[in-house]
C-alpha cells in the first residue's frame, strides 16, 4: 500500500500545471535580456498562464504554445503566432528558433533561464 502511495505521490509532482506554476510567478511578464550571452535588442516576452500554457509577445506578433513537460524541463508544442511583418522579422525568427530548442527551466527570484543540453541559454527577468 505504502509503495502505491508512494508511485501515486511521483505521478502527481510530474504534472505541468504543477511544474512552473508554483516557481514562475504567473502574474509576471518575463522579458528577454539575452541569447547565448548576446543582449537581445527586440522585445520579446514570456507568460505562464494558465494550466500547461504559455503566451507572449515576440518582436513582431503575439504567440501561444502547450508545455509539455514538468519543471525542471521546459517543452513546447503547438507554437501558434499572428502573422504581422515588422523590421525585426530575423529577431523574431532567432527568439523562435532558441525558444524551440530549449529544454530546461531554472527559476531563482526574478529570473528565468531556459538552457539545452548544447549550452544554449535564454535569460529572462520578471516584470
Amino acid at each position: 500500500m505504502y509503495r502505491i502511495f508512494l508511485i501515486l505521490l511521483a505521478l502527481s509532482a510530474c504534472s505541468t500545471e504543477q511544474s512552473m506554476s508554483k516557481l514562475a510567478d504567473r502574474t509576471a511578464e518575463y522579458v528577454l535580456i539575452a541569447i547565448d550571452g548576446v543582449p537581445f535588442a527586440a522585445n520579446a516576452t514570456l507568460r505562464f498562464t494558465h494550466a500547461g500554457e504559455i503566451t507572449g509577445q515576440a518582436p513582431c506578433n503575439t504567440y501561444f504554445a502547450a508545455r509539455t513537460v514538468p519543471y525542471p524541463w521546459f517543452g513546447m508544442e503547438g507554437i501558434g503566432a499572428t502573422r504581422m511583418a515588422c523590421p525585426e522579422l530575423a529577431a523574431e525568427a532567432a527568439y523562435f528558433a532558441a525558444l524551440e530548442d530549449m529544454t530546461q527551466a531554472d527559476v531563482t527570484g526574478r529570473t528565468l533561464a531556459l538552457t539545452n543540453s548544447n549550452g544554449r541559454r535564454m535569460v529572462f527577468e520578471a516584470r
